[in-house]
């Protein structure tokens, strides 16, 4: 029989590209600093220098390879830049791509226990070993009834946590019936959009949402919180879902989850805690205050994709009744039955999770963790929140500027005290240089600025550089203005 001819890349060939991938993305990360952090292309310009059709034969992998630097890299905006301070990092490192390499290099579809055993039983004790260096709750271990999973992002999270609240708070009847429109769910105006989304795709919905008010640190106020769960019981409502945030995405403000979660218990209400950047801090044992309360926690949620050097995507997500989640979220048609599911002795990850299928996530955090070790995280995480604090000692000092909310970890909220217009001009022009990258928030009314330190790479003289162009910037804005 005549063999067939193939397309395919050879061995040979995987080797001699893969090779030339791995130079591409060392000289890359070892080049990223000089490169304009913001993208500064025109809406549609890079699809305008693209082919119109696809092409006919295949292309030299070396050709598909320098187009990365004259098509795509004018586009990135570069998020692995130490002068990245915009949004919260999603910080990279070493070892995560090359864990993330391998992962797709064996292909696999962790749905099931029998689909891979190793993914299954490497993320159960991934999760397992961050309960330890996180000082989480014993409840969230495996070996308990609780449990952790890898989720793509805390938003996934937040919705599988509330599916679970949902099914709870209806004896499992949601399912089957469809959404009781009496439930409710409660939040702070500081929480996350996430939780919106949620809510919809639950069937909840938006307006069902009670957003509760916040202090003067922008944290949720436990008796607002209490009293809105009173006045809709008296309603006859179903109150079902509580949000508490460690580390606002706005201010980094942090919710007093101890009294949240006594006054969920005290009613029956499921308690969410999104830590989704902040929980990384908890590494640190003299940071572990931003977890006073989390005992009182149905479900918790941190990403080491954004502080941990773990590449996107990669949030840990944990629960306290994996029976809840599992009952919420299981349904197993004939095609996925096998002998080991059957047995009842092994986790099947398709169960925790909205989609079916999986990717070998747990490689890249194992990687992480075993290249760093927990001191080595250490190290880094004290790095990033002692630079931030001496950020905002600076714009204290600066009469010009003011801190605009607490700082508990690495995000400084500041101002300039010329108003709205001018800080909005002042971040447009920072960004439109090249030199460095913030966004922004409203607090209290305010356009505020956000200096997010957390890259990988980000040390104290990418700080000092970002405060000199800062301080630049303003006084030449100052004096046009004047």
């Amino acid at each position: 029989m005549t063999e067939q001819a193939s397309y395919h890349m050879t061995a040979a060939e995987f080797r001699q590209h893969g090779r030339a991938v791995v130079d591409w993305i060392a000289d890359y990360m070892e080049k990223v600093e000089s490169l304009p952090v913001l993208s500064q292309v025109q809406p549609g310009e890079i699809r305008a220098a693209l082919p119109a059709a696809a092409p006919k034969q295949g292309e030299a992998f070396a050709t598909m390879l320098a187009d990365v630097d004259r098509l795509i890299l004018p586009g990135i905006t570069h998020w692995q830049s130490p002068n990245f301070f915009a949004y919260f990092p999603a910080n990279a490192s070493g070892p995560a791509i090359l864990g993330e390499l391998l992962s797709a290099g064996l292909g696999v579809q962790g749905m099931l226990w029998a689909t891979s055993p190793a993914c299954t039983e490497l993320e159960t004790h991934m999760l397992d070993w961050l309960v330890a260096m996180l000082d989480l709750p014993q409840k969230f271990l495996s070996t308990t009834n609780g449990g952790g999973v890898i989720q793509d992002s805390a938003s996934s999270a937040v919705l599988c946590a509330l599916l679970a609240a949902r099914e709870r708070a209806t004896q499992f009847a949601t399912n089957q019936q469809g959404c009781d429109g009496r439930l409710i769910v409660y939040t702070s105006s500081q929480t996350h959009s996430s939780l919106e989304k949620a809510a919809m795709i639950a069937g909840i919905g938006r307006a069902q949402i009670r957003l509760i008010d916040v202090d003067e640190h922008l944290a949720m106020q436990p008796a607002s919180l209490a009293a809105a769960i009173e006045q809709d019981r008296a309603q006859g409502l179903i109150p079902c879902f509580v949000v508490a945030s460690v580390g606002t995405t706005s201010s980094n403000a942090i919710d007093p989850v101890a009294a949240i979660g006594q006054i969920c218990q005290a009613q029956g209400v499921w308690l969410h805690v999104d830590a989704a950047m902040a929980g990384t801090a908890a590494l640190c044992p003299e940071l572990r205050w931003i977890h006073a309360g989390v005992d009182l926690a149905d479900s918790y949620c941190f990403n080491p994709h954004k502080w941990m050097f773990t590449n996107f995507d990669c949030d840990c997500f944990w629960v306290a009744d994996r029976a809840a989640l599992i009952g919420a979220l299981s349904i197993l048609p004939e095609y996925l039955r096998n002998q080991a599911t059957e047995s009842g002795a092994v986790i099947d990850y398709r169960d925790w999770q909205i989609p079916l299928g999986r990717r070998f996530r747990a490689l890249k955090l194992w990687f992480v963790i075993r290249h760093y070790g927990v001191e080595g995280l250490r190290h880094h995480i004290r790095q990033h929140v002692a630079l931030a604090q001496t950020f905002a000692a600076w714009v204290q000092a600066d009469p010009n500027f003011e801190v605009a909310a607490p700082v508990p970890l690495n995000l400084v909220c500041f101002r300039h005290r010329g108003g709205d217009a001018l800080n909005q001009q002042l971040m447009d022009q920072l960004n439109h240089s090249g030199q460095l990258y913030l966004t922004h928030t409203r607090l209290r009314g305010k356009l505020t600025l956000r200096m997010s330190i957390g890259q990988t790479h980000t040390t104290a003289r990418h700080v000092v550089s970002a405060w000199q162009a800062i301080q630049t910037q303003a006084e030449t804005l100052s004096a046009a203005a004047d």
